[in-house]
């Protein structure tokens, strides 16, 4: 998805014969890997329509941007008017909540409507050739997201596996935030602390050092 967002953005910026800079490619990058991120906290039906959409996504994303643009424009006017003659200590900089917030909401919801795609052990030695024996020692020592589905069952995230294996990294994180699916939740989610990229993306293309060093961080808050 994210990289649909992306190339309709370059396609509709081509058209239109514009470049953009390093700080403009890296705010588009960061709404694209946004918008993929929210995708699963829409219902299925919905999901199933997006991804299987095969119309314009440059038009759409030409609106998109247009209206955000809009916005901006009004809500900057609106501060000016506004706006406190004190002191300035720096540029603000958004504080995301603390992790332990999303605890009680996470487990009011349905696993399926923001965990992405989860799969039980059977479907995992069917399709990964991972055996449970692997799979439940691995679940033992930490180094494998399982999310709790009912009484005792267990379903694995997807997107943490590389090659049938965790990503790594993943065992690190779980140390930090013990809570599965505190640490899922934040791995699935563009980090302001990692510049709008998503953990588990960085997992998967070996970036551990920073991910792990902000986990910690948030286990802390």
């Amino acid at each position: 998805m994210a990289g649909l967002v992306a190339e309709a953005v370059q396609q509709a910026l081509m058209q239109q014969g514009i470049l953009l800079d390093a700080e403009a490619l890296a705010s588009a990058s960061a709404i694209a890997g946004s918008v993929a991120a929210a995708l699963p906290f829409l219902p299925q039906t919905q999901r199933l329509a997006v991804t299987s959409f095969k119309g314009g996504w440059t038009e759409l994303t030409s609106a998109f941007f247009r209206a955000m643009a809009e916005k901006v424009v009004q809500t900057d006017q609106a501060g000016d008017e506004t706006v406190d003659e004190g002191p300035t200590i720096g540029p603000a900089k958004p504080v995301s909540p603390p992790l332990a917030e999303r605890a009680s909401e996470l487990q009011s919801m349905l696993i399926e409507d923001w965990a992405g795609e989860v799969a039980g052990s059977t479907y995992l030695e069917e399709r990964f050739r991972i055996p449970r024996s692997t799979l439940h020692r691995w679940q033992r020592r930490g180094e494998v997201v399982a999310l709790r589905k009912g009484g005792r069952k267990h379903v694995f995230p997807l997107a943490q596996f590389v090659d049938g294996r965790p990503a790594p990294g993943i065992s690190q994180v779980l140390a930090a935030i013990t809570s599965p699916r505190l640490a899922w939740f934040w791995l699935t989610r563009p980090s302001a602390e990692l510049g709008g990229r998503i953990p588990i993306e960085m997992l998967r293309e070996d970036m551990i050092e920073d991910v792990v060093r902000v986990a910690r961080t948030l286990s802390r808050a």
